[in-house]
C-alpha cells in the first residue's frame, strides 16, 4: 500500500477541521447521527457472487480469542450512575470500600481501570450483579452522550486540531453536550468527504495495526498451521528449499505451473477446480517465487473465503505474509536462533536473513512476531521511501510515529532525524546503520539497510527502546540524534536562515500525484480483473 500523504495536506486537513466548527453550528445535524456513518463509498459487499466458492468457515487468527475487553469509560459512567442514585458523594463512597476519593475519581473518568476486588466491592455496595455494573448499554441517554465526548477528545481527530478539552461534568449541560456530540460526528463526516479517495484502506489499515499491536503482532493459531504443514513434510531444520516448498504443494494436493501470461494484476492464480496454482516466470517480480507460492497456500490452509470488504482483504494480506514467513521461519528454530543470539548479545536482523536464506525486510517482519512474545523485547519497524514517506510501520514500544486524523501512519512523512531517514545519506550502502535517536517519547536505538526496488530506494529499520539496546549487535554506535516532532521547528520548517534568503523568491512546479485522484480498485480481490482471470484459466485448463 503506497500513500504519498505530506504533511501538507495533514496540515491542510487540520486547518479545514478547525474551520469547520463554525461552519457546522450553522448547518442542521443530528447529534450522534456519526454513529451509523460509512466513511468511504467501497461497496460493503464487494464478493462477486461468481467469487465465492464453497469453502471451510474461516479461520479468526486475526481476532481476539477472548471476550471483548473492559471499556473503562462506560464502566466508569456507570460506576458514577449507580453512586448517585445511592445519592453517595465520592467521600461516601469512598469510605464504604476503602480507597482515596482522587482513585475513584479517576475510574469514573475512564482514567484507571479497577481490579476485581473493587468491582466486586462496588456491585455489592451498589446492590447490583457484575454483569449489571459491567453492562455495554450506557445507565442513560446522557450517559452515552458523555462517553461518545470523552472518546471522541480522546481520538487522533480532536487532538490534531490541538484545542482544550472540554471537562465533562454534571455541570455541563444537556443541550451544550448534544451540541459538541453533534459537531465531532458532522465534522469527522466533513472531514472524510474531503479525504483523499484511499480513506477506507487507511482507517482500515490503521484499525489492523491496532489489531496487531494488542497481540504483539504474534498469531499462535497460525504458528501452529505452519508447524503441523512442516511436520507433515518432514522439514526439521534449516532454510526451507524450493524443493521442500513443492513438497508443500503436493501435500495439499497441488501441482505448480510457470507461465508467462499471468495477469497483470496478480501474483499467483489458485485453480481450485483442478488443485493447480500458477505463478510467474518473470524475472522481475520482487517477490521471491517460494514466498509467493507459500502465500497462495495460506489463503487455502486458512481457510479464507473470498473478501467481503477492503479490511477482510488485508486481513488475509496480513495472514498469509504471516503463514508464509511462519514457513519459511519456523518458530521454534527462530526462537532457539533469537535466545542464543540474544545471550550473546548479538542480535542482529542480518544474521536472521543470512541463517534462513529470506530478504531482509521478512527477517525484520519475522522479527516484531516473536520478539516480544519470546524474547520480552518491544519493538518497532519502518519502510520508508526515500522521499521520508512511511510506506509500512508497526510499533509496540511507544515510539510516537506520525499519524493523521484517522489514526494512519503510512503514507505520513517521518522525521528527517530518524534513522530510517539519516541511512539514506550514510556513504556505506552495504553494512547496516545503527543510530541513537533522542524523541518526545524516549531514546530509541535502530538499525536500518536501504534496498532499491522497482517503486524507489527504500530504507528498512527496526528499533528497540533504549532499555533493550543491550541485546543487540551495534549498541556500540556513536550515531546520535535528536528528534523533537511532532514540533514543526524540528524539521517540518526550513532552517531560519534558508527561510530568510528564499521566502517568497522560489516557485517550485510540483508533480501532479495523480493517483491520489484515483478510485479505490473494486471487487472481493482489488484492481483484479475477473474477465481475465477466467480467460487465463480457461486458457490453460488443458495444460498438462
Amino acid at each position: 500500500m503506497r500513500f504519498t500523504h505530506q504533511r501538507g495536506s495533514q496540515d491542510n486537513s487540520a486547518f479545514f477541521a478547525k474551520n469547520a466548527y463554525f461552519g457546522v453550528l450553522l448547518t442542521t445535524y443530528s447529534p450522534l447521527c456519526w454513529k451509523g456513518l460509512h466513511f468511504f463509498a467501497y461497496s460493503k459487499n464487494v464478493s462477486t457472487p461468481t467469487w465465492n466458492r464453497p469453502a471451510t468457515p474461516e479461520k479468526s487468527v486475526l481476532s481476539p480469542e477472548d471476550a471483548e475487553q473492559l471499556d473503562i469509560i462506560s464502566l466508569g459512567r456507570r460506576i458514577r450512575h449507580l453512586r448517585k442514585a445511592k445519592s453517595m458523594t465520592l467521600d461516601d463512597l469512598s469510605a464504604a470500600v476503602g480507597t482515596a476519593p482522587s482513585q475513584l475519581s479517576l475510574m469514573e473518568n475512564g482514567k484507571r481501570e479497577p481490579k476485581l476486588s473493587m468491582l466486586k466491592a462496588l456491585a455489592t455496595i451498589f446492590g447490583v450483579g457484575l454483569d449489571e455494573l459491567l453492562g455495554a448499554a450506557p445507565p442513560t441517554r446522557r450517559a452515552a452522550l458523555e462517553i461518545e465526548l470523552e472518546r471522541a477528545q480522546r481520538g487522533p481527530l480532536y487532538q490534531s486540531l490541538d484545542l482544550p478539552k472540554v471537562r465533562i461534568s454534571s455541570r455541563l449541560p444537556m443541550d451544550v453536550l448534544e451540541s459538541l456530540v453533534g459537531l465531532q460526528g458532522e465534522l469527522e463526516r466533513r472531514l472524510n468527504e474531503q479525504s483523499a479517495t484511499p480513506e477506507e484502506a487507511r482507517r482500515a489499515n490503521a484499525e489492523l495495526r491496532g489489531e496487531m499491536k494488542e497481540r504483539n503482532n504474534y498469531f499462535p493459531a497460525i504458528e501452529k498451521e505452519a508447524a503441523g504443514l512442516l511436520k507433515a513434510i518432514g522439514h526439521t531444520s534449516g532454510p526451507l528449499s524450493h524443493h521442500q516448498v513443492a513438497d508443500i504443494a503436493s501435500h495439499l494436493g497441488f501441482s505448480l505451473h510457470n507461465v508467462s501470461d499471468l495477469p497483470h494484476s496478480t501474483r499467483s492464480v489458485t485453480d481450485l477446480k483442478n488443485m493447480r496454482v500458477y505463478l510467474t516466470q518473470s524475472q522481475r517480480s520482487e517477490h521471491s517465487t517460494r514466498s509467493v507460492l507459500l502465500q497462495a497456500f495460506g489463503h487455502h490452509v486458512l481457510g479464507h473465503a473470498p473478501p467481503t470488504d477492503y479490511a477482510d482483504f488485508l486481513r488475509q494480506r496480513v495472514a498469509t505474509n504471516y503463514f508464509a514467513a511462519s514457513l519459511m521461519m519456523p518458530e521454534k528454530a527462530t526462537v532457539d536462533f533469537l535466545q542464543k543470539a540474544k545471550n550473546a548479545r548479538e542480535l542482529a536482523v542480518e544474521d536472521i536473513r543470512d541463517a534462513f536464506s529470506v530478504s531482509y525486510e521478512t527477517a525484520a517482519h519475522r522479527f516484531t512476531n516473536l520478539a516480544t512474545e519470546h524474547l520480552g523485547i518491544t519493538v518497532h519497524f519502518q519502510k520508508v521511501h526515500e522521499s521520508g514517506i512511511i510506506h509500512k510501520a508497526y510499533e509496540n514500544d511507544g515510539v510516537n510515529f506520525p499519524m493523521d486524523h484517522t489514526g494512519s501512519i503510512e503514507g505520513q512523512a517521518v522525521c528527517r532525524h530518524w534513522t530510517s531517514r539519516e541511512v539514506f545519506d550514510v556513504a556505506d550502502q552495504f553494512s547496516a546503520y545503527n543510530q541513537y535517536t533522542d524523541t518526545t517519547a524516549g531514546t530509541f536505538w535502530c538499525t536500518a539497510r536501504t534496498e532499491r526496488s522497482t517503486a524507489g530506494k527504500f530504507s528498512l529499520s527496526i528499533g528497540v527502546p533504549y532499555v533493550h539496546v543491550k541485546w543487540f549487535r551495534g549498541r556500540d554506535t556513536t550515531e546520535r540524534s535528536i528528534s523533537t516532532c511532532p514540533d514543526e521547528s524540528c524539521c517540518r520548517r526550513p532552517p531560519l536562515d534558508l527561510q530568510k534568503q528564499w521566502a517568497g523568491q522560489a516557485w517550485p512546479s510540483a508533480r501532479a500525484q495523480t493517483h491520489l485522484l484515483a478510485a479505490m480498485p473494486q471487487g472481493a480481490f482489488p484492481g483484479v480483473d475477473e474477465t481475465e482471470v477466467y480467460s487465463f484459466l480457461a486458457h490453460h485448463a488443458g495444460d498438462k
